[in-house]
């Protein structure tokens, strides 16, 4: 069980889970505290609006409901929030219709690109409403799959390193002598040559076929260093990087008007030594998780839910993906989006893989 939620001795009656979904679907929609009245009119409950109150007062002892002023109507709780995810709700897969024109959109980008990171992110945001997150295959020892070089001064190339899962690197190299295209191009073929699906350590042991005294075996070894170092760094980094979408549909809702509230949530997650916890939390699991409110570590998170799920291969190159947004979050849609996105992202991981 998720840490920071209080749950009930046992499970709820049909009755009494019946009404905490009402609570908490139309909390959801309206963002208002939730009455009796309200209840009976609009869900057809079959019980009268004393029966309810005495439910949603023992719903409110269980601490799976709130009351935040004596005259107001109840809010959910984490705890019900928690309590609807597990028990009520049903796992249903995304609709056809949804899986179909996902499925479009990531056959419109390249192939293990950071295009399909982004979309990864983008995706979720758009159909749920919320702040979707992505994070590229992270491998226990990253791979080569090419290396451009390219001339952007007299005296000045970039080194642009590709790696296996997609991820996009790149450095500066000053050049000894003035530009000679054909020194960069030939020095490019003969690194991606020697280094093809290379380790940072196999680029290290592999140094020595860049020695000799033309200008481009030069150069080759030169940006055989520089690539060797971006390896090991990439290799160090819990987390390498989070690509995020769709913030302006978290501003929108009622509880981060303040868009002070929103900036220290983001600021929460830039924290690479949280986020790198959380990545190994999500992956270690091997399913979706939920972080509903107060389960959050950081303190300004505890207004926000994060449904993420792991994708990729453990042991060789894990990823996660998922959606950021308030407590009263559609958790249904979230979970199924999210769910169908991660599968998306194991099929590129595979691919890559086979």
């Amino acid at each position: 069980m998720a840490r920071g939620i209080r749950r009930t001795a046992g499970p709820l009656d049909e009755r009494t889970q019946a009404i905490l979904r009402a609570v908490i679907e139309e909390y959801v929609a309206t963002a208002t505290p939730v009455g009796s009245h309200a209840l009976v009119e609009r869900y057809g409950l079959t019980v009268s609006s004393a029966t309810v109150r005495g439910i949603l007062h023992d719903l409110e002892t269980l601490g799976m409901l709130a009351q935040p002023h004596t005259s107001a109507g109840r809010i959910p709780t984490d705890a019900g929030y928690r309590y609807y995810v597990e028990s009520i709700t049903e796992s249903v897969p995304l609709p056809q219709v949804e899986q179909l024109m996902i499925r479009h959109q990531f056959g419109q980008v390249e192939f293990a690109s950071e295009h399909w990171f982004r979309l990864a992110a983008t995706t979720p945001a758009s159909i749920t409403r919320s702040a979707g997150l992505a994070t590229p295959a992270k491998p226990r020892a990253a791979r080569v799959r090419r290396i451009d070089l390219v001339g952007i001064g007299e005296h000045l190339a970039s080194v642009i390193l590709v790696l296996r899962e997609g991820t996009i690197k790149q450095t500066l190299l000053t050049l000894p002598d003035p530009l000679d295209p054909e020194v960069l191009d030939t020095a490019a073929q003969r690194l991606n040559t020697h280094l093809a699906n290379a380790t940072g350590a196999d680029i290290e042991a592999r140094l020595d076929r860049f020695v000799g005294d033309d200008p481009v075996d030069e150069l080759a070894r030169r940006a055989a260093e520089r690539l060797q170092a971006m390896m090991q760094e990439f290799d160090q980094a819990k987390i390498e990087e989070l690509f995020s979408d769709g913030l302006l549909n978290v501003m929108e809702a009622p509880e981060f008007a303040q868009s002070e509230k929103l900036r220290l949530v983001f600021s929460a997650l830039e924290n690479r030594a949280y986020l790198g916890d959380l990545l190994s939390s999500v992956a270690s699991a091997g399913r979706i998780q939920l972080f509903i409110g107060r389960e959050n570590t950081p303190p300004e998170m505890r207004e926000c839910s994060l449904v993420l799920a792991p994708y990729g291969r453990p042991g060789r190159a894990v990823g996660v993906v998922g959606v950021l947004g308030p407590t009263r979050m559609w958790y249904p849609h979230a979970i199924r989006t999210v769910r169908f996105v991660s599968g998306l992202m194991n099929e590129l991981v595979d691919h890559l893989y086979a």
